[in-house]
């Protein structure tokens, strides 16, 4: 997990963060993402792609990820900025913003993905890298955990959708709670077309 990271740190580069997203698929809420700068050499047994991890082992990840990590830093990009930009660049914009919002600044990026936003500073996208780098599977972490939160804060503001369970992706109970009570606010409306095209059928 820390060959990455070994590679770029022999071309010169010291400070570098792996960054990656949550919440890309969804019907509902922002995505978010993260950035993260580990000490050299550091391994965090169990770090790994946070979709592998249980959701108390990525808890408990998520605290130590932040109290190990030289920087960290979590962003997002709103359900509006998804809807007016679509869901590809909110998603790099959220990266944007994260890498950005370090305290140590990085000089290089390592992006989960096959895509990279554009930055100041020299960046590299690897497919699944968050099963590749240590980095960046922690910055997964960060993501996915911080997005849940505040998925199930939400779940208290509209409780007939259910987000507690789903997180706002596409079940089959969240799609029947969208067709009985309609979108709410959060919903990314662009990601609906097909659901709502249903209900107009059934109508």
């Amino acid at each position: 997990m820390l060959e990455f990271e070994q590679l770029y740190r022999s071309q010169g580069f010291k400070a570098i963060c792996g960054v990656d997203e949550a919440g890309r698929g969804p019907l509902a809420g922002p995505v978010f993402a993260a950035a993260v700068i580990l000490p050299e050499d550091l391994i965090i047994e169990d770090v790994n792609d946070s979709k592998k991890l249980t959701e108390k082992k990525r808890e408990k990840l998520f605290d130590i990820i932040k109290e190990k990590a030289l920087a960290y830093c979590v962003a997002s990009a709103s359900v509006e900025e998804i809807e007016e930009l679509n869901i590809l660049q909110a998603d790099m914009l959220a990266m944007k913003r994260a890498v950005e919002g370090l305290s140590v600044k990085a000089d290089f990026a390592m992006i989960d993905g096959n895509k990279a936003p554009e930055l100041e500073i020299p960046t590299v996208p690897i497919v699944k890298g968050d099963a590749k780098s240590e980095s960046i599977a922690a910055a997964s972490i960060l993501a996915k955990v911080s997005r849940d939160r505040l998925m199930l804060e939400l779940a208290e503001k509209y409780p007939e959708y259910g987000f507690e369970k789903h997180k706002g992706y596409g079940t089959k109970a969240h799609r029947e709670a969208i067709l009985k009570y309609g979108p709410c606010e959060i919903h990314r409306m662009s990601f609906l077309g097909k659901i709502l095209a249903e209900k107009e059928n059934e109508q």
